[in-house]
């Protein structure tokens, strides 16, 4: 996993000669939308600093347990690539703006603020983690010495520790002050002005749920002991008879062997020798939205310690527990593919409502991801990669194509135009991980009134191969068609 941002000219730059050119109004939009990005970048920075002036530090000495550390730091590599995605988007903006004017910022704050969940985490840990390093001051000189010395780096400016664990805080209660500072400065009829308006939702409704998210707090210990206790390195052969630990997500079940034999546990997490265990990955994880669940009892057999999960038309996997925990077990993945199956339901109906606003939109944008050419590859040379495609909160994504840098997704989608001169399409290839977050390899985007253009010149689609920034190498090849409800 990539956590450097790209060294390239600062995003936050301008040029003089265009600013002096706009109305005093639209300087100060641009200055704010300047301050989001410059702000962004200062912090994505003072984050990555932690992980080099004090996490390594730290480790390095032996005066923090493992379990203290993840106390600690938490899910802070996490954090960083979610700003990272937000800044790189940002960048990509302004370089393809021309005279690096943005005239739209709302729709990737709309785009991104939906995957800032992970700050809910941290946030909901960290007094824990404030109560743990004032103990840790107070008994043991090493750590004392130790913290105080990570002040000396230069990057730090002196500041403590416990100045940099606020900053998350700090960070997401201050997206609704800079998104309002720029949507002041932006008239009703400008077309960011509801993008702006749907990212301060989105943002004042993260500040809420980083306030309620202690409750959140023993699932996620719990998805933290799994990245750390469960091997997903490579599968060998599934073989029958076995012991298997299953673990039950919102969205797929993970079936995985324990090292060591355990004996008879129907808790992981109450067990103190299951928890101390290593586990490796049986079989991939079936995703819930494609899994069904039947007694054994249900084919005329009168076991009452089996069931089955079926997993494709063809393949199940049959098991084997007591009485009680197999009614249990049952009841738990049927609950969790019906939730998980009305969710996404609930996401597809929303994106076709959006779609079906037709009176707010003026036409609608067909895109086929076509393929992706010479993508970056990740440390063992191949990628699994899939792309995001988006335009505002509207979003769709491909298949992960696995163990290549060419993939071929022919994936279809379309988009809802409400600006035919100022909505822009974002395309963003990512390395799909499946307990870690997902490698950024790459991100570009297109107007829509640049490619109204070229398919007036050719009156059929048009197909693109499109450069991927902020990554040393890749393109995607896009194929597009704009269908205009009124001729315009």
């Amino acid at each position: 996993m990539c956590l450097c941002v790209t060294c390239v000219e600062s995003a936050s730059s301008i040029d003089t000669a265009a600013f002096k050119a706009l109305t005093p109004k639209e300087r100060k939009r641009q200055q704010h939308i300047r301050e989001l990005i410059s702000t962004e970048e200062s912090y994505v920075e003072d984050m990555s600093i932690v992980l080099d002036a004090f996490q390594k530090p730290l480790r390095e000495a032996s005066v923090l347990t493992k379990e203290e550390l993840r106390s600690i730091f938490v899910n802070w590599k996490e954090l960083i690539v979610c700003n990272t995605k937000l800044l790189r988007a940002m960048r990509v903006r302004s370089r393809m703006s021309s005279d690096n004017i943005i005239q739209k910022v709302g729709d990737l704050l709309c785009e991104n603020l939906p995957h800032f969940t992970p700050y809910i985490r941290f946030c909901s840990c960290q007094l824990n983690a404030a109560t743990l390093i004032q103990n840790k001051t107070e008994n043991c000189p090493r750590f004392k010495d130790v913290t105080k010395h990570c002040s000396t780096d230069p990057r730090t400016k002196g500041m403590p520790l416990s100045s940099f664990l606020l900053k998350p805080m700090q960070r997401i209660t201050k997206y609704p002050l800079l998104i309002q500072k720029i949507q002041e400065y932006t008239p009703e009829d400008h077309p960011d002005f509801s993008h702006l308006k749907e990212a301060l939702n989105q943002a004042q409704q993260l500040c809420n749920q980083v306030n309620e998210g202690v409750r959140e707090r023993e699932n996620s210990d719990r998805l933290e002991w799994i990245q750390n206790h469960v091997l997903c390195d490579g599968l060998s052969e599934a073989k029958s008879n076995k012991e298997l630990m299953a673990f039950l997500f919102n969205d797929f079940l993970l079936l995985t062997q324990p090292f060591k034999e355990l004996g008879k546990i129907t808790n992981v997490f109450t067990s103190e020798k299951a928890m101390n265990s290593l586990y490796k990955m049986y079989k991939q994880p079936l995703f819930l939205n494609n899994v069904i669940v039947r007694s054994a009892d249900s084919e005329n057999n009168q076991d009452d310690t089996t069931f089955f999960v079926c997993y494709s038309d063809a393949e199940r996997i049959h098991f084997r527990t007591s009485a009680t925990e197999k009614q249990l077990w049952m009841k738990k993945i049927e609950l969790a593919a019906t939730n998980f199956c009305e969710l996404e339901k609930t996401n597809l109906s929303h994106q076709r409502t959006l779609r079906s606003q037709a009176i707010q939109g003026v036409g609608r944008l067909l895109v086929v991801v076509v393929e992706g050419i010479n993508l970056k590859a990740c440390s063992n040379g191949q990628s699994n990669p899939y792309c995001e495609v988006s335009m505002g909160s509207q979003e769709h994504r491909t298949k992960v194509i696995p163990n290549t840098l060419n993939p071929r997704w022919n994936a279809s989608m379309q988009f809802l135009v409400k600006n035919l001169h100022e909505d822009v399409l974002c395309i963003s290839v990512f390395d799909r991980d499946l307990f870690s977050p997902n490698e950024f390899l790459g991100r570009t985007e297109i107007k829509v009134s640049d490619i109204c253009k070229e398919t007036k010149q050719t009156h059929e689609p048009v197909i693109r191969k499109l450069t991927l920034y902020e990554v040393e190498s890749g393109e995607v090849g896009i194929k597009f068609d704009l269908q205009l409800f009124d001729k315009m």
